[in-house]
């Protein structure tokens, strides 16, 4: 009984540890935006009209075992629509778009899941599901991220792959936590993320492969810790397990895809969590800026194709001026950002500040 009230004491100790700062927003303030935010956006210009454009698509089949299926960000373009315009179309398409995702998991990967599930729970969230069609959605939700596929969960893929798998399994598994209000869930995906960036003491229980491009093999990371060399070259922001997949290491660096990949995840991760106010933005020495930073300054390898919303979210929190294509593809997990994030101004005030919190935010005090 006395070692169980221990293990319980530790247990709260550790989601103390890593609360948000400001307590766990309502699910009306948004899991990526909020509707507020929305209104102030121009429903006119390139971004807007990519937007749009896609959101007038016939919706297609959801289908979260096929981690190529666009349907996704396609539901994620009439949420938005919906919420700037107010047309129950676009809303009536997202309501059937999430009541037909539910169990098309069965027979994928959790990388699949990971990657597709997360612009639904975006939509349904701008959207507002029915009573009933919401009492389904979550649901699925509180069972499918505890769910075994090809021999994984979608936590533990969080938990123990720290590449392009694991990032995004942790945006989705987040997402899910705000949904859901699962601030335990929320706290843990948080103390993960940390330890992924480079925090050992925060969370260390990845498995990684080769460790030819760590900067410490014996202490091996996420994102390489501030000031990192090999050989003379710097290799300060570098995502080692999956540059590893281009080789060994080398100089000029491979311009290897799996990295900003693996950034999809990484910042739909970070804006979820800022937004339930976690400072991910400058966790280890600005470990997500310093990822990009190393990709255009060293590997001369710029976001392009389904990367190219990328940018844009780090230039809205950073303040930098990273080249960001208009208009943006949307990835594989989420898009439009374009529109979402490079129409508004954050008054950061450059690279190395701290990033200012969205316009419009309203965080909950509880």
């Amino acid at each position: 009984m006395r070692k169980s009230a221990v293990l319980f004491l530790g247990f709260i100790l550790l989601a103390l540890m890593f609360a948000p700062m400001h307590g766990v927003a309502q699910s009306a303030n948004g899991i990526w935006i909020s509707t507020a935010e929305l209104q102030q956006l121009p429903t006119s210009g390139p971004e807007w009209d990519h937007l749009k454009a896609e959101a007038d698509k016939a919706t297609g089949s959801p289908n979260l075992s096929n981690q190529n299926d666009d349907t996704n960000v396609r539901v994620m373009a009439k949420a938005l629509v919906f919420a700037r315009t107010g047309i129950e179309s676009y809303r009536g398409d997202v309501i059937d778009a999430c009541m037909a995702a539910i169990g098309t998991q069965k027979g994928g990967r959790t990388l699949a899941l990971a990657r597709e599930l997360i612009a639904y729970i975006i939509a349904a969230d701008l959207v507002g599901l029915p009573a009933t069609e919401n009492a389904s959605f979550r649901d699925f939700l509180q069972n499918v991220r505890n769910e075994t596929l090809s021999g994984r969960t979608l936590v533990s893929t969080h938990e123990n792959r720290p590449n392009n798998w694991g990032t995004h399994a942790g945006a989705t598994r987040a997402a899910i936590a705000v949904y859901l209000g699962d601030t335990a869930e929320l706290a843990r995906c948080a103390q993960v993320f940390k330890g992924w960036l480079g925090d050992r003491n925060a969370y260390a229980g990845f498995t990684y492969g080769a460790l030819d491009w760590q900067f410490d093999s014996k202490n091996p990371v996420g994102v390489n810790p501030s000031g990192a060399t090999r050989n003379g070259h710097s290799i300060d922001g570098v995502l080692p397990d999956d540059q590893r997949r281009a080789g060994g290491f080398s100089w000029p660096p491979p311009k290897e895809n799996y990295v900003w990949e693996a950034l999809q995840g990484v910042l739909a991760q970070a804006v979820i969590l800022y937004r339930q106010g976690f400072d991910v933005w400058n966790w280890q020495n600005q470990a997500v800026l310093r990822a990009v930073k190393w990709l255009y300054e060293q590997a001369n390898f710029p976001a392009a194709g389904d990367d190219g919303w990328e940018p844009h979210v780090v230039n809205f929190y950073y303040s930098t001026d990273f080249p960001a294509p208009v208009p943006a593809n949307p990835g594989k997990n989420v898009g439009w950002t374009d529109w979402t994030h490079g129409l508004r101004t954050n008054t950061g005030g450059g690279g190395n500040s701290s990033p200012a919190a969205p316009q419009n935010l309203r965080i909950g005090s509880n």
